[in-house]
């Protein structure tokens, strides 16, 4: 955490937030990961600069659908104090939101948690799937899949109705439909670059009184993107994301409890390579790094 004379109000596995005054937060994402819940102690490189970057560019695309709480990735929009050289191109300014209870998940393709629930009941979220479909499935159509927020431990997966009542019928209509229309966006434009988008999180929160997007945005840490290329029914594509660290943990005798292993300078290398070439394929920008 850097001193940048504000006010620290939390860090995350990956974000330091700061009061940053008059009603503006400043969100740093750092090079930090984390895997199985445990943050590495090696850093990896532009991993926050891809972070920024990436969420910056979908705000920007997503306006005419939803406003955001981002306010600007400017160095010199800061106080004085924070206007660091170490966190330029890793940082939001952000309005201040009433954030939603409720984690967003949308799912255009059967993996992850939804597949092992798939195998067991036929269902997602407790809802009826057809049959026959396989692992990395496209499903018949993009479905709204929330979850609690939990302050320790793992989210739930909750039902529609579940999410409607802790923030009201009306609210989560707004937000189901929002979240499908924002990935379907998304999705169609990564599909142009050769990406799948096959599931994200998406955190909304009210800016007086208006639905707003927060937090980040279609980033490889909230999402699936695998290589079209190698998309096929029955597997587990390639992902654009901490895969590198997760198959050399995987590989290991460890407890996945602190304190992690130390990670290779080639899994470290080969992590940050995929999170670059996931903004530069999408983004169609060379990513702006110091």
């Amino acid at each position: 955490m850097l001193d940048l004379g504000l006010p620290h109000l939390y860090s995350g596995k990956v974000r330091d937030i700061y009061d940053a005054g008059e009603g503006r937060l400043l969100m740093v994402a750092s090079d930090r990961i984390s895997a199985f819940d445990v943050v590495m102690e090696e850093p990896v490189p532009n991993k926050g600069a891809v972070l920024t970057a990436m969420s910056e560019f979908w705000f920007d695309m997503f306006a005419e659908l939803a406003p955001s709480h981002l306010i600007s990735t400017r160095l010199d929009s800061l106080p004085v104090s924070a206007q660091s050289p170490e966190i330029a191109g890793k940082f939001m300014l952000c309005q201040r939101a009433e954030m939603l209870p409720i984690e967003c998940i949308v799912r255009g393709y059967l993996s992850g948690s939804a597949w092992k629930e798939y195998q067991r009941s036929q269902t997602m979220h407790g809802e009826p799937l057809p049959d026959g479909l396989l692992e990395s499935s496209k499903l018949p159509s993009t479905v709204f899949t929330p979850s609690t927020k939990a302050e320790e431990g793992h989210d739930l997966n909750i039902s529609f109705a579940e999410a409607a009542e802790l923030i009201g019928d009306e609210l989560a209509l707004e937000v189901r439909d929002l979240a499908i229309a924002l990935y379907e966006r998304g999705a169609a434009h990564a599909a142009e670059k050769g990406i799948i988008i096959a599931d994200t999180k998406f955190e909304f929160g009210l800016i007086d009184g208006v639905l707003s997007l927060c937090d980040e945005v279609l980033t490889p840490d909230s999402s699936r993107f695998w290589p079209t290329e190698d998309w096929r029914p029955g597997s587990t594509p390639p992902s654009f994301d901490k895969q590198p660290v997760r198959d050399f943990l995987e590989a290991l005798d460890w407890d996945k409890q602190p304190p992690p292993p130390p990670l290779p300078p080639e899994v470290v290398s080969a992590t940050s390579s995929r999170y670059v070439e996931a903004y530069e394929r999408i983004c169609g920008r060379s990513l702006p790094v110091g």
